[in-house]
C-alpha cells in the first residue's frame, strides 16, 4: 500500500489530535501525565516549526492521514532531542510507516546537531519498542531528569 510523508500543516491539527487521542485510549496512555494529554496536541502544525529546530510529520493512504511523528528538543537541550507522539491507526500499522517516520525523524535530528534522541513510551506498545530497538535505542533504567510524561514505564536512548 502506498503512502506519502509530509509536514504537518494547520488543516491536520484536528485530524492528528484525534488520532493520537485514539491511539493513546487504545493503549491506556489517557490523562496527565502521558503524551495524549499535552496542550501541543490541539495544535502540533503551530509547536513543530523548523526554526525551534523541530518537525512533525504527517502519514497519509490515499489523502487519508493515518499518522504521526515529530522530533523536539528534550527540555529545551541542544543536545538531546526526543523522538515525540509517533501514533498510528491500527489499519496503518505494519506496512512501514512508522519506521519510515522515525528515520525521517532522526535525520532531522541529526541535521539540526543534536547528538542524542531520546523516548518514553508504555510496555503495551510493543511493536513501536520493537521498532525502537531495531533502530538502535537502548533502554534506560529510568526516565532522564525532566521528562513530564510520569505515566510511561519504558525510556530509551540513542545516539546519533
Amino acid at each position: 500500500m502506498n503512502y506519502t510523508i509530509e509536514e504537518i500543516k494547520s488543516q491536520h491539527d484536528m485530524t492528528v489530535c484525534d488520532i493520537i487521542k485514539k491511539v493513546g485510549r487504545e493503549y491506556g496512555a489517557i490523562g496527565e501525565g502521558f503524551g495524549p494529554s499535552d496542550s501541543e496536541v490541539k495544535t502540533m502544525s503551530q509547536h513543530y516549526k523548523n526554526e525551534n529546530a523541530s518537525r512533525y510529520l504527517v502519514a497519509s493512504i490515499e489523502g487519508d492521514i493515518v499518522g504521526g511523528s515529530g522530533i523536539a528538543a528534550f527540555n529545551n537541550s541542544n543536545e538531546i532531542c526526543e523522538l515525540r507522539k509517533l501514533f498510528l491507526l491500527p489499519e496503518s500499522r505494519g506496512l512501514g510507516i512508522g519506521k519510515k517516520l522515525t528515520e525521517e525523524c532522526l535525520e532531522y535530528a541529526k541535521s539540526k546537531g543534536y547528538k542524542h534522541c531520546y523516548l518514553d513510551t508504555l510496555t503495551s506498545m510493543k511493536s513501536a519498542i520493537a521498532l525502537y530497538k531495531k533502530l538502535g535505542f537502548q533502554f534506560l533504567d529510568k526516565p532522564l531528569p525532566g521528562t513530564i510524561h510520569n505515566g510511561c514505564d519504558v525510556w530509551m536512548l540513542k545516539e546519533l
